[in-house]
């Protein structure tokens, strides 16, 4: 069993693969959080952890000394004499924000239900996971609230969710409502996130907790560019391959609040949910609201190790469809070659290029609907382009196909220009405030996705195009984020909860169309890496990791994405130099090294290629469908941090048999008369013999994970030999295979 309720002493013990979560029902009905960790013994007796002192202060529930402030709790509450930061409050019609839940009753099931109409992890079969949900009761306010816990028997992980029921006969108004909430005894820990900006998405940022709130959060509209819905509490002694550290990472992809609060006393109390800022929800009589998701996951072997359980759970789990298993297609992308410069005859020969050097998929991005000839038109206005191509996307699609190459095609649906059709048509169904201006970025305005209406219009623009033409593929963008929030169809009392709907209307659009068209590989992006969230990944497998296409950068933003992502789920392009994004020039080696780790993919034009550049191109492709197997669903290690000052990354994938391993090594600036240097590997097996393609000497997998492999020197005016590095932007990958 993964649950067990010990009914003497009211005790929940979940246990994931090796954690254990355990927490009580006290005399007063609250619950009291007790342990989250390594797997400790079903029967041990661990309320002692709550202390005598606090206890006796807590269980005079009628006397002047109660304190919650000393309590670790489940889910707290506001306005019981705990002064921290709550889980949840409400606003009764007396105008009163206090609440009060205790203790009703609970229910353990096999597996694990789905959260309506909002993306979550799931399974395929019961026996995978066991559910707790216990029922909290609030006899004033009529109010009951459900908390789900599932514990998955091949994970370390504990997925948390609330579900608030009014059982009154008043109206409630949810200021707060957040998924979890875990009270931890001590304060001894780094506080790890995932931060940074457009073209510089989930840079690693680390600081030591102190006495106060620290926080992330997103106000935008989408889980954002400049703050990633995950954080990690790190141990001090904690680090890559060692240490304790507990993940948080929420399954949203709207505005979000991770949160970690240190009292007075060193309790750290860290919650996780919908941003409550300007967020309220009306709940009517008989009425309920489910939050999002939150996956917890515990780890005592380091950052690594819980990046692994993630990106499991997220490739398998979370993510769904006929393309969840699949390798991914090689493509090309036409935007960085021609911008809104094009003709069919222009995205014909780089389509011809492309399948002369091996590449699978060709990607018409954006410019081939309205009249799009930069970003200032023609949003909501799905129809094809006749000026540039006079045959339709059916007959593009097609000469495409008989090239031997799949077809794909960009879409920003959740958009809408004033210089368009459907604006003139219904102005109203954008996102706006009356009586004030509507600020616009990009030229464009965001569709009021809160409206059923509109999401049916979306629905049917955007299949109409897909049934026109051969279409495999698409790329979602989203370009702007929310400002001036309102709604012309809901009425005041509910207009805080606009930003939600917009994601339930969302997530409803693509449950729609991810359904009608199963053999359309999806693939989200908003400015790049702009919602890179979970919430994302249960209706599309992958995501465009950023807009920025520089090698040298995408070392840092794909060594932090994995953080909680898989490689699978990264899209990552060789583009050209100098890089559109920095005018930085780095070799066409190292752009494709970097990218293999990843989906893989060019996004310059082809035509412009020299003949040696070709040839490199065409074994760039050969190697990339050799490995993608291995690197797309293989364990990912981190072996050197871009963001400890070094000058180097290292980083490698092993497949689940240890018999294949794919590492890639990267060197940012070339050091006059440079040491030698050796990296050690991870997660090969210690008693298997291992050869590096290209290299005759045999290693052991233990000599290559304790003594390590010789790093390439850099050229120091002596003949180079081909494993020598030669000046800046330099790279060196590795393909390990045991020797049977």
């Amino acid at each position: 069993m993964a649950i067990i309720y010990n009914e003497e002493k009211k005790v929940f013990h979940l246990q994931a693969k090796d954690t254990s979560y355990v927490f009580e029902i006290l005399n007063t009905g609250h619950l009291g959080h007790l342990y989250w960790g390594k797997k400790v013994k079903a029967d041990l007796d661990l309320t002692h952890l709550i202390r005598e002192q606090s206890r006796k202060a807590f269980l005079a529930s009628e006397q002047k000394e109660l304190s919650l402030d000393l309590i670790p709790q489940e889910y707290p509450t506001y306005g019981y004499t705990d002064f921290r930061q709550p889980a949840y409050q409400v606003k009764l019609e007396n105008g009163s924000n206090i609440s009060n839940l205790k203790y009703l009753s609970h229910e353990i099931i096999a597996g694990k239900e789905r959260l309506e109409g909002l993306p979550a992890t799931y399974v395929e079969d019961s026996s995978e996971a066991e559910t707790l949900k216990v029922t909290l009761f609030d006899e004033v306010a009529n109010l009951k609230v459900v908390l789900s816990y599932t514990v998955y028997q091949d994970f370390d992980v504990i997925a948390r969710s609330a579900r608030f029921i009014n059982e009154g006969e008043e109206n409630i108004n949810l200021e707060r409502a957040l998924s979890t909430s875990v009270d931890f005894r001590d304060a001894d820990f780094d506080f790890l996130h995932l931060s940074g900006a457009w073209s510089r998405e989930r840079h690693v940022k680390k600081r030591p907790l102190e006495q106060g709130l620290q926080a992330i959060e997103s106000t935008r509209g989408a889980s954002s560019l400049q703050q990633n819905p995950f954080i990690a509490l790190t141990r001090k002694d904690a680090d890559e391959h060692h240490g304790e550290v507990y993940g948080f990472s929420f399954v949203y992809s709207g505005n979000f609040l991770a949160q970690v609060q240190v009292n007075s006393y060193k309790q750290t109390r860290v919650t996780m949910g919908i941003n409550p800022f300007d967020f309220n929800w009306l709940l009517e009589p008989n009425e309920t609201f489910q939050t999002p998701e939150a996956v917890m996951v515990y780890s005592d072997q380091g950052l690594n190790k819980m990046s692994q359980t993630y990106h499991k759970l997220y490739r398998t789990r979370l993510a769904r469809g006929k393309f969840r298993d699949k390798v991914r297609p090689i493509l090309i992308n036409n935007w960085e070659a021609t911008y809104f410069d094009f003709d069919e005859d222009k995205i014909l020969d780089i389509a011809k290029d492309g399948k002369e050097l091996g590449l699978e998929l060709f990607v018409l991005d954006d410019g081939w609907f309205g009249k799009r000839d930069d970003d200032s038109t023609s949003l909501g206005d799905w129809f094809v382009d006749e000026r540039k191509l006079p045959n339709g996307l059916g007959s593009l699609g097609k000469k495409i196909n008989d090239l031997g190459m799949e077809f794909g095609l960009w879409f920003e649906p959740e958009m809408i220009s004033p210089e368009s059709e459907l604006y003139r048509a219904h102005p109203d169904w954008c996102i706006h405030v009356p009586n004030r201006t509507r600020g616009q970025a990009r030229s464009q305005l965001v569709l009021d996705l809160s409206r059923e209406e509109v999401c049916d219009k979306v629905i049917e623009m955007v299949s109409d195009i897909l049934d026109s033409a051969p279409i495999t593929y698409v790329k979602w963008d989203m370009n702007r984020n929310m400002t001036q929030i309102g709604s012309a169809k809901l009425p005041a009392q509910r207009q805080r909860e606009l930003p939600h709907r917009y994601m339930l209307g969302l997530y409803r659009i693509l449950e729609e169309l991810t359904s009608r068209f199963p053999d359309i590989l999806f693939e989200s992006c908003a400015s790049g890496g702009g919602r890179f969230d979970p919430g994302m990944l249960y209706y599309m497998p992958q995501t465009w990791t950023s807009d920025d296409t520089d090698a040298v950068e995408r070392l840092k933003i794909q060594y932090g994405t994995s953080m909680v992502y898989p490689v699978s789920s990264m899209g990552a392009h060789v583009s050209a130099v100098p890089n559109h994004q920095l005018a930085r020039v780095t070799p066409l080696k190292t752009r494709g090294n970097v990218a293999m780790f990843g989906n893989f993919g060019y996004e310059l034009d082809l035509t412009k290629l020299t003949v040696e550049e070709k040839e490199l191109v065409k074994k760039q492709v050969a190697e990339y469908k050799e490995v993608r197997e291995l690197v797309q669903q293989g364990e990912f290690y981190r072996l050197v941090s871009p963001f400890e000052g070094n000058n180097d990354t290292a980083w490698m994938v092993v497949s689940e048999d240890k018999k294949e391993a794919y590492v890639g090594f990267y060197k940012v600036l070339t050091e006059p008369n440079a040491p030698y240097y050796t990296l050690t590997l991870k997660g090969l097996d210690p008693e298997k013999n291992y050869r590096i393609k290209g290299m005759d000497k045999i290693y052991g997998g233990d000599e290559l994970m304790y003594v390590g492999l010789n790093l390439p020197k850099l050229f120091n005016g002596a003949a180079p030999s081909d494993l020598d590095m030669i000046g800046d932007f330099q790279s060196t990958i590795w393909r390990l295979q045991v020797i049977e």
